[in-house]
């Protein structure tokens, strides 16, 4: 395996327009190869790929790479009217060569096909591997499911062959089949692949595994599941060392505090003798100056040591790491468990939801579960020959799997109380806190926000809606969190007492939040219920 440096920075800093900082003074490297780049939300993961990009300018610093960026966004399904060739990154070659084909012989379109002249037959190649053709190439985002324009995406990404490429949470909306299909990629990827993931089992294909933490990068040579070995082991020992230190810090004060009471008896039993007489005064002056500076000289020694124990104290605390955890309190929606919130129709039969059950909509990309969703909160005429559904409670609240329902332009505070009107500041901002979006975090335009945190903010208008919701209808929840985050939105709504309607490709949540009836739309168009939890069975 290559060491070879293929992105090398060079104290990089980043400062949004508002003065927040993003990323402080970062130096290291990204070997050849493929790396995956961990980190909690809002580390500055996003933003460190955006700037390998070109998107961004640091503020101090430089990046040197080996050669030209490919670049997969994390919000990339946000952009509905792109077409499958914008997708693909060819769209501007396609439009050279049709204007050639036209008659127009402008330099300028010779320049942009370069060598590309055959990409319209390597793309309808590289589409047939994914289900699709060149034919597909006009077709809107809008028109294809979220996984399938991720795959699109990624397919344009090899097509064009960069020396590096960079993705940013590549699995969100995949199905299982898919998954695998882009490990498949992943795996014959022929350069440099740096990949932003808190899929688990995309993060063992990676050859190093790169945490960004603390505004510092820290590699590994490893997949993931070896990382976090290593890193449980080094948390262990920290522990135990600040352990160690902190006992260690104890006996230093302890010893310090017997020898001042030491020194203070002797002292008055020095005086006592003067004055009583036992010895000329002379002696006893001499006598006092020696054990005053005998003294002084034990006392710097101990206070040395004090402060040297702390000093350790202080070097293996921060060896400890602080985990920030996400604590959800969620109000309690009262729902009975005979009342009828929603129904689920296909051509065949109809599901109802009732109570607090817990639905998982499963299905291989492209049956229609995001579809169906919307159009059961939106309550739209239904597609024909499609399942649809219909709310039978106004009390529902819905998190789009595209987080596109957000004023990009208003802060998080502003997004929260257009829904809350009636709720004081004081409250959402600690709603917002509670939800690890503190400070500047709060108030900065959502724009400027992580995908982790863009759905924090849409998760805290559903909780803070009034009056509380009693059936929540959740899209992908899990795409833009943290690992860790993913583990404490499933505690919170294990916790939540409504009805929960959840599509994911994430089976290992879906089993973490007790889902009561699991639902898979087939591509026929109709559903199938399950009563079991073997999501190993299912296609999607």
């Amino acid at each position: 395996m290559s060491t070879k440096s293929a992105i090398t920075f060079h104290d990089l800093t980043f400062e949004w327009p508002d003065g927040t900082v993003a990323l402080s003074g970062v130096n290291g490297t990204f070997s050849t190869g493929r790396t995956g780049l961990i980190g909690r939300n809002g580390a500055g993961k996003s933003t460190l790929l955006r700037l390998i990009a070109g998107l961004l300018q640091p503020t101090a610093g430089q990046i040197d790479t080996i050669g030209e960026v490919g670049y997969l966004p994390q919000t990339l399904t946000l952009r509905r009217e792109a077409t499958i060739a914008e997708l693909l990154g060819i769209d501007q070659i396609i439009a050279a060569m049709r204007a050639i084909e036209s008659g127009d012989v402008d330099q300028r379109h010779f320049d942009t096909i370069g060598d590309d002249w055959d990409i319209e037959s390597r793309a309808d190649q590289a589409l047939h591997q994914i289900g699709f053709s060149a034919g597909d190439l006009g077709r809107r985002v809008a028109e294809v499911s979220g996984g399938e324009a991720m795959l699109i995406a990624i397919t344009g990404l090899r097509i064009r062959r960069t020396p590096i490429t960079l993705l940013d949470e590549p699995t969100n909306n995949l199905d299982r089949p898919t998954r695998a299909k882009l490990a498949d990629f992943v795996d014959q990827w022929p350069g440099t692949l740096v990949v932003v993931s808190h899929d688990l089992e995309l993060l063992e294909h990676m050859d190093n595994t790169t945490e960004l933490y603390g505004g510092t990068l820290d590699t590994f040579g490893g997949p993931y599941s070896a990382w976090k070995e290593h890193q449980e082991q080094e948390q262990a020992a920290a522990v135990q060392a600040a352990r160690s230190a902190q006992q260690a810090l104890k006996v230093e004060k302890r010893q310090r505090v017997e020898a001042e009471t030491k020194l203070a008896r002797r002292e008055r039993t020095a005086k006592k003798t003067q004055k009583d007489g036992g010895i000329p005064k002379i002696l006893a002056g001499n006598r006092a100056s020696k054990a005053q500076a005998s003294a002084g000289s034990l006392r710097s020694t101990l206070d040395d040591k004090v402060q040297a124990a702390q000093a350790a104290l202080d070097a293996a605390d921060a060896r400890v790491r602080e985990e920030e955890h996400i604590s959800l309190v969620l109000p309690d929606p009262d729902v009975p468990r005979g009342r009828r919130l929603a129904n689920l129709h296909d051509q065949d039969r109809t599901f109802v939801i009732q109570g607090p059950e817990r639905v998982a909509l499963v299905g291989a990309n492209g049956t229609g579960k995001s579809t169906l969703i919307e159009q059961l909160v939106r309550g739209t005429a239904p597609t024909p020959g499609r399942p649809h559904g219909q709310l039978l409670t106004e009390l529902a609240g819905y998190l789009p799997q595209r987080l596109d329902g957000l004023d990009d332009d208003a802060s998080a505070m502003a997004n929260v109380q257009s829904v809350a009107p009636g709720t004081p500041a004081g409250t959402i901002r600690n709603q917002l806190a509670r939800l690890l979006l503190r400070g500047d975090s709060a108030d900065r335009p959502v724009r400027t926000l992580s995908g982790g945190e863009r759905f924090r903010v849409s998760l805290a208008r559903l909780l803070l809606s009034e009056p509380p919701l009693q059936l929540l209808v959740l899209d992908e929840p899990t795409n833009n969190l943290d690992i860790a985050s993913v583990e404490q939105l499933a505690e919170a709504l294990d916790a939540y007492r409504g009805a929960l309607v959840v599509v994911s490709h994430d089976f290992a949540f879906l089993e973490r939040i007790g889902v009561d009836t699991v639902i898979e739309l087939g591509s026929d168009g109709r559903m199938r219920q399950r009563r079991d939890l073997g999501f190993s069975a299912l296609t999607g």
